[in-house]
């Protein structure tokens, strides 16, 4: 079975992660970005939403049993790799050039809750779901880029208290505190995302254009910061 498939609803292009608890691993990167260049070359496609097929999680990061066996034979090359591979994936849905809507369809984890940041809108499940950073606790702070990207994306009030607590937010909390636009119960959740979804038919280059000046100071740092702290060659401290 496919780690990841699309579909298209009218003019919306509607990607499914189906790999579980989505988590990031270079076979999962690579199919995301597979079906990301597909989307890309369908004409017809005017906006994005991304869901996952899991009844209870949307993406929970780093896949961890992949990652570990690495740190543990110091494989240096392998998690460099992966980590300019994850990042180019993150830098991709930022300018990514027509809206993106991730509707987040249960737990957003870590990576997870990172990624979704990078989307230009977030609706979210209310009656089942956390949203959560949890890397002050695993001891895997972010990379500089990460900071830009969670900053866009929430006010600095509630983003100093889930970056340096690791509390989680329920659906209705993250709409509460403009996290996400919108929540509503998964009986609802990609009914109402569609129809937001629908409703911005707009010009790829003038969108693409908007998305590459607004996202330019994050862009930055991606290109020019992140690669000295990737190239340590770890994730954890």
């Amino acid at each position: 079975m496919p780690r990841v498939e699309y579909s298209r609803d009218g003019d919306v292009a509607v990607l499914t992660m189906n790999s579980g608890e989505n988590r990031f691993n270079p076979d999962f990167i690579g199919e995301m970005q597979g079906a990301l260049d597909a989307i890309e070359g369908d004409a017809e496609a005017r906006a994005l939403v991304v869901r996952s097929a899991h009844d209870k999680i949307f993406c929970n990061g780093i896949d961890l049993d992949w990652y570990k066996p690495l740190e543990e034979r110091g494989n240096v090359e392998a998690i460099t790799a992966f980590c300019f591979s994850l990042n180019a994936l993150l830098r991709r849905i930022l300018l990514y050039p027509m809206p993106t809507i991730a509707a987040i369809t249960g737990h957003a984890f870590a990576g997870g809750a990172i990624m979704c940041c990078c989307f230009d809108f977030r609706f979210m499940r209310s009656d089942r779901g956390f949203f959560c950073f949890p890397e002050v606790d695993l001891g895997i702070p972010f990379w500089p880029g990460m900071v830009a990207m969670v900053k866009k994306a929430m006010p600095q009030y509630i983003l100093d208290e889930l970056y340096y607590t690791g509390i989680r937010l329920t659906g209705r909390e993250c709409e509460d505190h403009h996290i996400a636009r919108r929540s509503f119960p998964v009986e609802t959740l990609m009914d109402e995302t569609l129809a937001f979804a629908r409703s911005l038919g707009k010009s790829r280059p003038a969108y693409a254009a908007q998305k590459e000046r607004m996202n330019a100071h994050i862009i930055r740092i991606i290109d020019e910061v992140d690669p000295a702290v990737i190239g340590k060659g770890r994730i954890s401290v």
